[in-house]
């Protein structure tokens, strides 16, 4: 067992800092040039992944996004939440947000979907056979 943790943590170790020396950006390196580091990395692995994970970039604190802008929840994203707005105040042409009104237009939305659903399992029970409306519709009682 310990062979074999000989081995993988080095190769898991050298595919790591290869990956992340790929992936930084050229501005964040420091001391060698980018292909550099990755034929460092490559051709000395365990000595090249350590030395690119300690000197090789710089680090940025955890609090702080990158440079591209970091990826953001959109319920966090105030520009989104902004853009929210604007849409739904184009949509309304002209409504007020009464909070009375959504009530009562959730109430006609369930009562439509209701009186579908029971057109829906009438419809069922003729194509079935049965009126819908007799004790032949009841389940039958057990033995």
């Amino acid at each position: 067992m310990l062979r074999v943790l000989m081995i993988l943590v080095p190769l898991g170790l050298s595919i790591y800092a290869f990956i992340d020396c790929i992936t930084t950006d050229e501005k964040d390196i420091r001391y060698i040039p980018k292909p550099l580091w990755a034929i460092l990395v490559l051709l000395f692995p365990l000595v090249g992944s350590i030395s690119w994970l300690i000197v090789g970039h710089q680090r940025k604190p955890r609090g702080l996004s990158s440079g591209r802008g970091g990826w953001v929840a959109p319920d966090d994203n105030p520009e989104f939440l902004k853009s929210l707005k604007d849409d739904s105040g184009e949509n309304d042409s002209g409504k007020d947000d009464d909070p009375a009104d959504a009530v009562t237009d959730d109430e006609a939305h369930l009562k439509n979907w209701e009186d579908d659903l029971r057109r829906r399992e009438e419809e069922l029970k003729r194509r079935e056979g049965g009126s819908g409306d007799g004790p032949d519709d009841s389940t039958p009682p057990k033995p």
